[in-house]
């Protein structure tokens, strides 16, 4: 039986466009026209078959069996968040042929009269929200398919918890519909909404006039609210930093993370990366969210746990950076030899003699290759009309590898 082709067929926002000429030509020499009611009401005097789109599997059984000529209706662009993903994974490329329509996303962005090619589009859509929220909280601009678990309000609150709700939200409902809503508001005005099942959420990053720009590495240690000056010096970050290996999408522990200066500047150099700023002290809590707040860093999660404690819940990191262990060396570096991934590293600064010790005798005790670094840096300070140099105590910074050569 020759198999006949499949044409996928994107359908337009209702009162916006049509059909291409073409495309209604497909359409009308089909025997089998499928797609949900919406869809398939659009033509009310189709003279073949017309089945509603249910379960996918049952769709593919189908299409690989029928000789018939099938007309599949979808959204907009079908190759964008649509069916054809499924299509194209299932059946021979050649056996299907696309007719691509104006997405909803692209209507909701000139209804609004905002530019789209700077935006990412992502979709929460029958799937989990956490990689969408990652992906949102590292762009200017983003537009969200939500579904009835992941709702506006929903997302809204997954920012909020993020500390990400510095955004100008759009919630475009019913689109193209009688019933089509278009509401401005703020991340945290979303929690008082109950959408339409049918919407689409945009959210444009809003910055204020005076917020001041700051360099991606070598932020002035003067810059951070800190306890009684506590805080990764700058020169010091720097080594701890490029010891680290940073690259742009790796999920990174900061344990002890006193000021935050560190994760705030590795935020800075991975900014698609999600990092865990683990921190018990009360008084530190306080200081990294002033920070968090100064700095926009948007992909800073602060657990407020004494680790190992609050690590269970984590994923699993690719790189770990221990700033302060409080006398529970030994255990964390347990838990992270077990979670640690892949060509991980972990990357311990220590200024004592006795952690510079515990910290490379552990680490070799779990399999990990050892390197440690003594930083000295000396600036100079002004005395009288001379310059001097003065010295500040030296940091050793451990670098390791699992099993690494």
């Amino acid at each position: 039986m020759a198999q006949q082709k499949i044409y996928l067929v994107g359908a337009g926002i209702t009162g916006w466009e049509g059909f291409g000429s073409k495309a209604l030509e497909i359409i009308a020499k089909a025997d089998i026209l499928i797609g949900h009611q919406r869809h398939l009401a659009i033509f009310p005097d189709f003279a073949g078959q017309k089945r509603v789109l249910g379960d996918l599997s049952e769709l593919m059984d189908f299409l690989k069996q029928t000789g018939q000529r099938v007309v599949l209706l979808a959204s907009g662009d079908p190759t964008f968040f649509g069916v054809s993903r499924f299509l194209l994974r299932n059946l021979p490329k050649e056996r299907i042929e696309i007719f691509p329509n104006v997405t909803s996303m692209q209507y909701a962005f000139a209804r609004i009269k905002e530019p789209w090619d700077d935006g990412i589009f992502v979709s929460v859509h029958g799937r989990g929200m956490q990689q969408a929220v990652d992906k949102i909280i590292s762009a200017e601009k983003a537009c969200v398919l939500t579904d009835k678990t992941n709702t506006p309000a929903a997302i809204a609150a997954e920012l909020i918890e993020r500390g990400a709700e510095g955004y100008e939200a759009w919630l475009c409902e019913d689109l193209g519909m009688p019933t089509e809503k278009f509401t401005k508001t703020t991340v945290r005005g979303l929690l008082d909404i109950t959408a339409s099942e049918l919407n689409i959420l945009i959210l444009i990053r809003m910055y204020e006039p005076n917020l001041v720009h700051y360099p991606l590495i070598g932020i002035h240690d003067d810059e951070f609210h800190t306890s009684k000056k506590l805080i990764t010096k700058l020169e010091v970050r720097a080594v701890t930093l490029a010891k680290l290996q940073l690259q742009d999408d790796l999920v990174l522990w900061d344990i002890g993370a006193g000021s935050c200066s560190v994760s705030i500047e590795a935020a800075n150099l991975m900014p698609d990366g999600r990092i865990f700023a683990v921190e018990k002290n009360p008084q530190c809590i306080s200081i990294i969210n002033e920070n968090l707040k100064k700095f926009c860093s948007r992909t800073i999660k602060l657990i407020e746990a004494y680790a190992p404690d609050g690590l269970d819940d984590l994923p699993d990191p690719d790189r770990v950076f221990i700033g302060g262990a409080g006398g529970r060396l030994d255990e964390i570096i347990d838990i992270v030899s077990q979670r640690l991934r892949p060509e991980g590293v972990v990357v311990i600064n220590a200024v004592t003699l006795d952690t510079l010790t515990q910290g490379v005798e552990f680490l070799e005790d779990h399999g990990f290759t050892v390197e440690a670094t003594c930083v000295n840096i000396s600036k100079t300070r002004k005395l009288t009309e001379f310059k001097m140099f003065e010295a500040q105590n030296p940091v050793y910074v451990i670098s390791a590898k699992k099993g690494g050569e």
